[in-house]
């Protein structure tokens, strides 16, 4: 078998690969030279400069494993790699270390005004009283996002003396007491008593831009803002003007909302210190990358259980009985994290019928890294998922009953009185939505998803097609449930497009709505 290394790869990595395959180290493949040599790979190995898109899979005849040496995903499409059966994978531990460190090494650069004294005295002068700088000791340091790498920045800064204060809705009280963490409840609140914002969050829809010009100046004066997660989570164009007309005292940025940047007005600024994406670019890190991928493709190609793939198409050690329910469970996690809008401290996940005989110790996983993907600042894999549940706090416990009337087998997730199910039927194993907020129903999940629990009275189907017609969103398909005539009531609807925060909230206020959601699932599984 032939394994394609498409970006620079560490020594180690490449010669875990050698042990087992024949290898191609050909870096700096423009896209009509990468599609050409594609055909010849059952493999390929990339970091963030090689993009794989839907044209290269399509050429790869012979492609199974598309491998990132890192964390980020960005380069890779994942769904078009899915829906050929590629199995895609990463290294998802191998740089949390780094990128926290690389943190604390911008805020103490952008503290102490290390790179302009630095070119200053280069350039021959001894002008001290130029760059006072400030202490961190005593400062509130305030982390928006408390994943892995949150966490670590958090236990770095709570050495110097810092306090902290964090936002993160998916991170129990429990467990922010016994990391020293004060929890808001608002970015609003955070940014309010923050000196210093660091953010560690993923890129999502609902992330995208989450600091912008509100929460910039919501910040106490000589604030110092941080960002090292992902381009785009602060609104680049609003911290500009922050930094020029004083409200934020200095920013410190390793990523941009467009990479390569190398043209931002940021640039031009004195008070920031800007770094090209080296969160990860430690030798260390990528030793770990290296071999970590590595040894992911080497078990994918050998039919193999992959523990770091996120596309769940896994191999060996999982019955036949169970691999179809993977995809199922994934979505069934990321619709509970939708419907339950928080953290939850416990989870228990169900296994009902014919399937509670089998293991289901992968299904536990992919239903833990559906829950927690769209939550994490890091890509969620079978490897970390329990990790990171672990580390807020997040309990998982299982139950299994082979004695059902209504399904073959059935899987759910509950917690409180927050529950979701689902279950296969017929020869394809179509997937099939049975029970969401403990309503039944029977819908087929769908990428864009709206659910509403109300009231029940009648005029509430118009009201909600209206306001989906006005907003140009074209329902697929709709249920309704309810337990009795007046009581509680759930609208469960499929639509063909992404519809926006602000529609849900304004159909949630024309209903009377005690809970609204939305789930989108475009980004593939």
């Amino acid at each position: 078998m032939r394994v394609l290394v498409a970006d620079q790869l560490s020594d180690a990595g490449v010669a875990a690969l050698a042990a087992h395959f024949d290898v191609d180290v050909r870096t700096g493949l423009g896209k009509p030279a990468l599609v050409e040599a594609i055909p010849d790979y059952d493999a390929v190995v990339v970091r963030s400069a090689t993009r794989i898109d839907a044209d290269v899979i399509a050429a790869g005849r012979r492609l199974r494993v598309i491998a990132r040496a890192g964390i980020g995903l960005d380069n890779v499409d994942v769904r078009a790699a899915t829906a050929r059966g590629v199995l895609v994978c990463n290294a998802p531990q191998s740089n949390v270390i780094s990128a926290a460190e690389h943190t604390v090494a911008l805020l103490l650069a952008l503290a102490r005004t290390i790179p302009r004294a630095d070119r200053s005295l280069r350039e021959g002068r001894w002008d001290r009283s130029a760059f006072q700088g400030v202490e961190l000791q005593g400062k509130r340091l305030g982390v928006l996002g408390l994943g892995r790498v949150g966490t670590l920045v958090t236990q770095r800064f709570q050495a110097f003396g810092m306090r902290v204060t964090a936002y993160d809705p998916y991170v129990s009280e429990e467990r922010a007491t016994q990391l020293g963490v004060d929890l808001v409840a608002t970015v609003g609140e955070l940014c309010a008593v923050a000196d210093v914002l660091t953010v560690h969050l993923p890129k999502t829809p609902e992330t995208e831009g989450i600091v912008g010009e509100a929460e910039l100046r919501a910040l106490p004066p000589n604030a110092l803002v941080v960002n090292t997660a992902r381009g785009g989570l602060i609104d680049e164009a609003a911290l500009e003007r922050a930094l020029q007309d004083g409200t934020v005292a200095g920013a410190a940025l390793d990523v941009f909302s467009t990479e390569p940047m190398t043209d931002s007005p940021l640039f031009a600024l004195d008070n920031v210190v800007v770094t090209p994406h080296l969160g990860a670019s430690t030798t260390e890190a990528q030793d770990k990358a290296g071999t970590m991928v590595a040894e992911a493709v080497v078990a994918a190609l050998q039919g193999d259980f992959v523990p770091s793939a996120v596309n769940l198409q896994v191999g060996a050690g999982v019955p036949e009985t169970v691999k179809p329910f993977l995809p199922l469970a994934e979505k069934l996690g990321r619709l509970f994290t939708a419907l339950h809008a928080g953290a939850t401290s416990e989870l228990t996940v169900e296994y009902v019928g014919r399937i509670a005989g089998d293991d289901t110790a992968a299904l536990t996983l992919a239903a833990l890294k559906g829950l927690l993907r769209d939550v994490s600042s890091e890509p969620v894999t079978f490897v970390n998922a329990p990790l990171l549940a672990e580390e807020r706090g997040l309990k998982v416990s299982t139950l299994t009953s082979q004695s059902t009337r209504d399904y073959v087998s059935l899987v759910r997730l509950s917690a409180g009185d927050v529950a979701v199910a689902g279950t296969l039927v017929g020869p394809a194993d179509r997937e099939r939505l049975v029970d969401v907020w403990g309503f039944d129903v029977d819908m087929e999940p769908a990428d864009h998803m709206l659910f509403f629990r109300y009231a029940d009275r009648p005029g509430i189907v118009g009201r909600i097609g209206g306001a989906l017609g006005e907003a140009g969103v074209n329902i697929a398909a709709m249920q309704v449930g309810r337990r009795e005539a007046g009581g509680d009531a759930l609208m469960a609807l499929a639509v063909d497009s992404r519809v926006d925060a602000a529609v849900v909230d304004d159909i949630a206020a024309r209903i009377g709505a005690t809970d609204a959601r939305a789930l989108d699932l475009t980004d593939g599984l």
